[in-house]
């Protein structure tokens, strides 16, 4: 009896093209710093530090699209994360920078937007789905700048708006049979900045990788409050993981607020009475200052929740769930921790998993049950689990674990040099 195959082949991307990332040599997709990838339904993303190549395996007479995007030479910039961002039939290229700017690319290698976000590396590009009601089945896109110490959050709302004025504008433009060339500073100035949230996450230290897990209750003293609260979950160095409550507000708390109302109130009763005392001296007029560089945006308010600590432990990569429940976290020691986001405790751990990735994906369990029935059996919800595909490169296999605290349901061999990509929400 021959062994089940759980591979299928989706198409072929083989172009000269592929040259200027290395292709050819042995390991070339994994043992390159520099190449970064992301994977759509049809197509792949393939980047180094100047070039992002669009590939297409669902129509082999497309050819390959290559953007190269305008660099800073003097701060030696370069790209440091690309993904695709996808809202119905709306779909681009995002790709960030090592100076901090975020950039978006429409299929024809046009610039639809650029940004300056924070001075500082992308280190991860972030977009998934998130419940905007615990009541309400309606849900919402997120999109997340992860820098090191830094999240930036995008409501995934704003952005599609943005893109589908963008597109209307180019076929109007078409259409009145405009000049198709502008220059990237001027359609840069002339386009709106997206509002943002930013947040500052580095109080244990700089973060390797960071994830926005979903919407959590206020703080105690603040349950009247109409704000909305994050959770966000960060791993590092100094700190394999650590937690932060994220404030949509850039001020203190309701307690932080009282402080700073009576504190000046006080401190000023008591310089006027003072001043009936003693003379004051004349005081020369202030300068103002001199008119600087536009000043990153302030960040709003994080207030740590916790903050697991293990020398010689070193975070290293997170994975999130499609509901932001669960996080899989990868260490330096070969580890992979298992967060329930909501509790903030770890609920599972591997050992011997040295340079592994993760992903959760959703498996049919009950399909043997469906296929030895003799009446047709429609597979509903409750027949498919969460499971955590684990690549095990050193050992050459792919293994998917049942969730929570489930087995191990199978094992599938790959061969050397493979990296394994999902799909972005």
């Amino acid at each position: 009896m021959t062994r089940r195959s759980y591979k299928r082949e989706l198409g072929c991307i083989a172009c000269k093209e592929l040259g200027e990332l290395g292709a050819g040599k042995p390991g070339w997709v994994i043992d390159n710093p520099n190449l970064l990838s992301a994977i759509d339904t049809h197509s792949i993303l393939l980047a180094n530090r100047s070039t992002i190549l669009l590939l297409s395996w669902s129509d082999s007479h497309q050819s390959p699209l290559r953007i190269r995007p305008e660099l800073s030479p003097i701060d030696d910039e370069f790209i440091s994360a690309v993904e695709w961002l996808v809202f119905d039939d709306v779909r681009v290229i995002v790709a960030g920078t090592s100076s901090g700017y975020l950039l978006i690319y429409s299929l024809r290698a046009e610039l639809i937007h650029k940004q300056m976000i924070y001075p500082g590396r992308v280190l991860k590009l972030r977009v998934r789905g998130t419940k905007k009601d615990l009541i309400q089945d309606s849900s919402s896109e997120e999109f997340c700048l992860i820098m090191p110490g830094v999240i930036a959050r995008f409501d995934g709302s704003v952005v599609q708006n943005m893109l589908q004025k963008w597109f209307e504008d180019a076929h109007v433009q078409i259409w009145n049979q405009k000049q198709k060339g502008q220059d990237s500073e001027d359609f840069e100035n002339s386009q709106v900045k997206l509002p943002f949230q930013l947040w500052n996450i580095g109080k244990y230290g700089t973060c390797a990788d960071a994830a926005v897990t979903g919407i959590m209750p206020p703080p105690l003293m603040e349950q009247q409050s109409s704000q909305r609260y994050y959770c966000a979950v960060a791993v590092g160095n100094d700190a394999v993981i650590s937690a932060y409550r994220l404030s949509e507000d850039k001020g203190r708390s309701l307690v932080g607020a009282i402080l700073s109302k009576v504190v000046p109130a006080t401190f000023s009763t008591i310089a006027s009475f003072s001043k009936l005392i003693w003379r004051s001296e004349p005081t020369s007029p202030v300068k103002s200052p001199k008119k600087s560089e536009q000043k990153p945006q302030p960040f709003a308010r994080a207030s740590p929740l916790t903050c697991i600590k293990d020398h010689p432990r070193k975070g290293e990569k997170l994975t999130l769930s499609p509901s932001g429940t669960l996080a899989a976290i990868t260490d330096s020691l070969g580890r992979i921790l298992l967060l329930d986001t909501q509790a903030l405790v770890v609920v599972r751990l591997w050992k011997g998993y040295r340079d592994a990735s993760c992903l959760f994906m959703e498996m049919l369990v009950n399909k043997d049950i469906a296929s030895s029935s003799s009446t047709y059996y429609e597979p509903m919800k409750s027949d498919y689990c969460l499971c955590l595909a684990i690549h095990a490169p050193r050992k050459g296999i792919i293994e998917i674990w049942q969730m929570r605290t489930g087995p191990r349901l199978r094992t599938i061999a790959c061969a050397k040099g493979s990296k394994m990509l999902q799909p972005s929400y």
